[in-house]
């Protein structure tokens, strides 16, 4: 053996590669899957709760309506008056197979239509897309309202579907209503004021500058997309 082989030095060993460790966190779609479920969480309870308020609305708009007609029912005959604070208010109880004004009498399966339609849309459409209190209020009164006068439709002397309304607040120079009118009423003149306000059903306000704005990069978007396409076509 040379002494050279003594003082050779042995290279060492190369060391295993050693495999990334991928943590729970980073597995593919486990970060995404969990923000979402986080971030969906409250939304979905914001929006039941919506619905929840939406419904009471309702419920209590045609339990109140329904409530003061029993009570017309059981204390006075028809047409019969009763001054309240006279000369502004007086329980005048009347059976009304039209509109307002006895609008449209004679044709009183059209309204239970029209009533039946209002209710459907409500229920089906709109309940699903209201993110706003103030919507849901409005459409609650709006729904239990129609109800409340549907009810009647359904149910009261002379048929089914063509039941005569039972109204009996009269005020001067206006016509006899109830409380199903009152909460309609109500509940369309809060529709308007938050149209009016730019508030839409999901809740947001947009101002006539933030519309503008929009317009302006839509038409500067789409102009970019012109210059940049095909032939730069204009």
């Amino acid at each position: 053996m040379n002494d050279g082989d003594d003082a050779r030095t042995t290279a060492p060993a190369p060391e295993a590669a050693t495999p990334p460790v991928t943590s729970v966190a980073d597995a593919p779609g486990e970060p995404g899957d969990t923000a979402t479920r986080s971030s969906a969480a409250p939304l979905r309870r914001r929006r039941a709760g919506y619905v929840v308020l939406l419904l009471a609305c309702a419920a209590f708009a045609w339990v109140l309506d329904q409530s003061t007609k029993l009570w017309v029912l059981s204390t006075m005959t028809e047409g019969q008056v009763t001054p309240v604070l006279p000369p502004l208010l007086r329980w005048h109880f009347i059976r009304n197979s039209g509109a307002a004004f006895s609008f449209g009498e004679g044709h009183t399966w059209v309204f239970t239509l029209i009533m039946v339609a209002v209710a459907l849309f409500v229920l089906t459409v709109l309940v699903r897309r209201v993110a706003s209190w103030w919507w849901a209020i409005a459409l609650g009164l709006l729904l239990g309202g129609t109800l409340g006068n549907l009810t009647d439709r359904l149910f009261r002397d002379p048929g089914f579907g063509v039941g005569h309304v039972i109204d009996f607040i009269a005020l001067p120079n206006f016509a006899i209503f109830n409380m199903a009118d009152s909460a309609i009423v109500g509940g369309v003149i809060t529709l308007c004021v938050l149209t009016l306000l730019s508030i839409g059903i999901s809740g947001q306000r947009e101002t006539a500058r933030e519309k503008r704005t929009d317009l302006d990069t839509d038409a500067t978007a789409a102009d970019t997309t012109a210059e940049d396409g095909p032939g730069r076509l204009r």
